[in-house]
């Protein structure tokens, strides 16, 4: 008999730092039974992200440039787990073009602002946050966003904005920010494997 968790659509995650974004990925799929976390993957070997996940029982996977870029390794691993999504979660590098090809449409990325505004190389953590500050922008938000071969432009699947407050701070503005990020991007990585977004 086929066992009944085989039949949920699976995703595995790429991260490089903490991982607050991937934990909730994985609680958000133990706890609604909708999809199926395979494994995490990370570029850094003393990620914290790792023994979170393996603290929640999802498998783990740390790689080099050489794995990614010169060889096979990592497109191997992707094609032999068959995930409906590959999901990055505070992954830094640009993601490979065979990788890309291998799964057109199904890579995604979470940005913390309003795309196409403060994307692009180097827009990333508080380097984003210090520039929606300096520039008195009125409201800020994140982008769940398809991964092309370039920084941050790849088709927009959702957005969601934040008001910035006349005293705000960095820390204010990261913690909002990071309110959204939990609170949607779980949702919508569902909504996707669901065939509800475009």
């Amino acid at each position: 008999m086929q066992n009944p968790e085989s039949k949920k659509p699976a995703i595995v995650i790429f991260a490089s730092g903490s991982g607050t974004n991937a934990v909730k990925l994985i609680e958000h799929a133990s706890m609604n039974n909708t999809y199926r976390v395979l494994r995490v993957f990370s570029n850094k070997k003393n990620a914290p992200v790792l023994e979170k996940s393996q603290t929640r029982n999802i498998p783990t996977t740390i790689f080099n440039k050489e794995a990614l870029y010169k060889s096979d390794t990592v497109k191997d691993q992707l094609e032999e787990l068959k995930p409906e999504l590959i999901v990055l979660a505070g992954f830094m590098w640009i993601f490979p073009q065979d990788i890309l090809a291998e799964f057109p449409q199904r890579v995604v990325n979470i940005h913390p602002a309003l795309l196409p505004k403060y994307g692009g190389k180097g827009m990333y953590g508080d380097h984003v946050h210090k520039a929606v500050l300096e520039n008195n922008e009125e409201k800020t938000g994140i982008t769940i966003h398809y991964v092309n071969e370039k920084y941050d432009e790849g088709k927009i699947i959702a957005q969601y904005e934040t008001p910035i407050a006349q005293q705000e701070t960095l820390d204010s503005l990261k913690q909002k920010i990071h309110q959204l990020e939990h609170k949607y991007y779980p949702i919508v990585i569902e909504q996707l494997l669901k065939g509800q977004h475009a």
